[in-house]
């Protein structure tokens, strides 16, 4: 049937609808709703490969949509995240005209998401794995860190900011980086070849049990660490 061609792209429509609410929810300052709608939109990402193997269904037209999605829902989005949190932690410093551009570094996340993206899909490299930090997995770890960063102390403001603002700037830089990563795609479910994805998922299931929210967080950077200490697969 040729409507069956078309039910990927309707899932990435719906992860683009997602992104899309996330970004509203991270500029009302709702940073639970933000992160919740990044996770949506990371599982409709999945979906919508997932439903294109399965159907045969895949098209020029469903790649570049899937690009299109993915800018905004893990470029924009996470990049409204951090802008939102430098606006809270600025608003009640004394710090002049000047001060009201700080959360205006949050730009750095959806430009280097583009490049990061851009890259990928004229990379011949990366059909099997990756090189740099894939950009759902940066937008979850911000959608995480994002909801649990704001400490209850004195002086939390200059703590977001200092935190924040080089953070930034690095997991971006991990982005665009030459780093191999590898895929959570799996040709098979033996151990031997995937070792570090069921290393991975054990670890996301204890951090998460352990730490709720802030252990999706955790999650991407153990990935980071095990994508450091292996081949690429």
């Amino acid at each position: 049937m040729r409507i069956v061609r078309h039910i990927p792209n309707a899932i990435t429509c719906l992860g683009l609808l997602s992104g899309c609410l996330a970004t509203v929810m991270a500029l009302y300052g709702r940073l639970p709703e933000a992160m919740l709608w990044i996770v949506m939109a990371a599982l409709f990402d999945f979906c919508d490969g997932f439903a294109a193997r399965l159907l045969h269904a895949y098209s020029p037209m469903g790649k570049e949509l899937d690009s299109l999605a993915d800018m905004v829902s893990f470029g924009l989005a996470p990049g409204m995240v951090i802008y939102a949190l430098l606006e809270e932690a600025v608003m009640p410093l004394s710090l002049g005209e000047w001060g009201a551009y700080i959360p205006c570094w949050a730009f750095v996340v959806p430009l280097c998401s583009a490049l990061r993206l851009a890259k990928f899909n004229i990379d011949e490299r990366q059909t099997s794995s990756f090189l740099g930090l894939p950009v759902p997995a940066h937008a979850l770890f911000w959608a995480s860190a994002g909801y649990a960063i704001r400490p209850a102390i004195p002086g939390w403001e200059w703590y977001v900011i200092g935190l924040i603002v080089p953070l930034s700037l690095l997991t971006s830089l991990l982005l665009v980086s030459e780093i191999p990563m590898f895929s959570l795609k799996v040709k098979h479910y033996r151990w031997a070849g995937n070792e570090r994805r069921y290393l991975l998922l054990g670890g996301a299931v204890l951090a998460t049990t352990l730490l709720g929210v802030a252990g999706i967080a955790v999650s991407i950077v153990l990935y980071l660490l095990l994508s450091l200490t292996s081949k690429r697969q």
